[in-house]
């Protein structure tokens, strides 16, 4: 997405950049996401949920995005939703089909297939493909973000932000489609006993159980629910629903008693039957990455700007750092601020 906004917005200014993409279809892994573009209702809740982003950057996100999102409408594309279905969170929901279709007409100049050599904005989608396949886990996003841009930028004198190792992740049944990425995602850890391999409790997640993702033993779990599980709300869906499609994809369902272990005492396992989903760690996008300015400008070890270089999206570090926030909101402010500065 924000090499498509960035060229959006430096081509409204009056340039002529051209996009280069690594893969066979423009739209990265916005493409295959929910649409939304959200952020959180103030700077302080934001800083508190991502507590080691740089509060700069946080600020510019918070400050700039509902301007930013009129400026996506104004280049015609409607959002399908003016809210998120979160209260924590306010953004608006697009079809990302449509959203891509229309950004890449606002860019104009797109080539595809396109391997990377250099560029003045980079925009490259983080290091996801390359972090999944070292650590086992699997990909929840498109196959092409393998860290070019970061590799670039290092070479060039660029400095790495903290959390590396972090990103954030949705627990899947097990390898899906990519059309499916969204709709078998199993979101309802705070409705299951979880549990490892060895039938301990691995605790509880945070409302958007991207945490609780990263810390499972070997990047699997079991998702233990009760009836009464079964019948809440996820979003649009029930948690049945969830399981369901879990099912359908391919995944290990099965009755609790059928676990290699005792299930152990838990209040969220009341009303049978106690149904077990097997699922699995995956990665949508890294938080670490390269550290940027307030300007999108890639800054070296000392803090200071490396010439001609800036970058968006998940090439970008630093705003979440610790906790969990909208890649897409991301892509989005800083896509617009990369281009601004290119141009001035």
């Amino acid at each position: 997405m924000a090499g498509l906004v960035a060229a959006a917005r430096a081509r409204e200014l009056g340039a002529t950049p051209v996009v280069l993409e690594k893969g066979n279809r423009p739209g990265g892994s916005m493409l295959l996401s929910s649409g939304v573009v959200w952020r959180h209702h103030s700077l302080e809740d934001f800083h508190a949920e991502c507590p080691d982003g740089d509060p700069v950057l946080q600020r510019r996100l918070v400050e700039e995005l509902d301007d930013a999102l009129d400026w996506l409408e104004s280049l015609g594309v409607a959002p399908s939703a003016r809210e998120t279905g979160n209260p924590l969170t306010v953004g608006r929901r697009y079809d990302t089909r449509t959203l891509t279709d229309v950004l890449v007409q606002a860019a104009g100049d797109v080539r595809l297939e396109e391997p990377f050599q250099e560029a003045e904005i980079l925009a490259t989608g983080g290091f996801g493909a390359r972090l999944a396949r070292e650590r086992g886990l699997l990909l929840r996003a498109n196959e092409w973000s393998e860290g070019d841009g970061l590799d670039y930028a290092v070479a060039r004198g660029a400095s790495l932000t903290a959390g590396l190792d972090q990103f954030y992740g949705r627990a899947l049944p097990g390898g899906v489609d990519e059309s499916e990425y969204v709709s078998a995602a199993q979101l309802y850890a705070r409705h299951a006993l979880v549990l490892d391999d060895e039938g301990r409790d691995l605790g509880e997640a945070a409302w958007h159980e991207s945490d609780l993702v990263q810390r499972l033993p070997g990047s699997r779990a079991w998702y233990v629910v009760d009836a009464r599980a079964l019948r809440q709300s996820v979003r649009e869906r029930t948690v049945a629903e969830l399981v369901e499609v879990a099912r359908t994809t391919g995944g290990d369902i099965r009755p609790a008693e059928d676990l290699p272990f005792a299930l152990p005492a838990s209040p969220k396992l009341v009303e049978p039957p106690f149904i077990a989903v097997r699922v699995h760690a995956a990665v949508t996008h890294t938080i670490g990455g390269l550290c940027i300015d307030e300007q999108a400008r890639v800054l070296d070890g000392a803090g200071r700007p490396v010439p001609g270089l800036l970058a968006a999206g998940a090439d970008a570090g630093g705003i979440f750092t610790g906790g969990y926030g909208s890649g897409l909101a991301a892509a989005l402010v800083f896509g617009r601020i990369a281009a601004e500065t290119a141009l001035r």
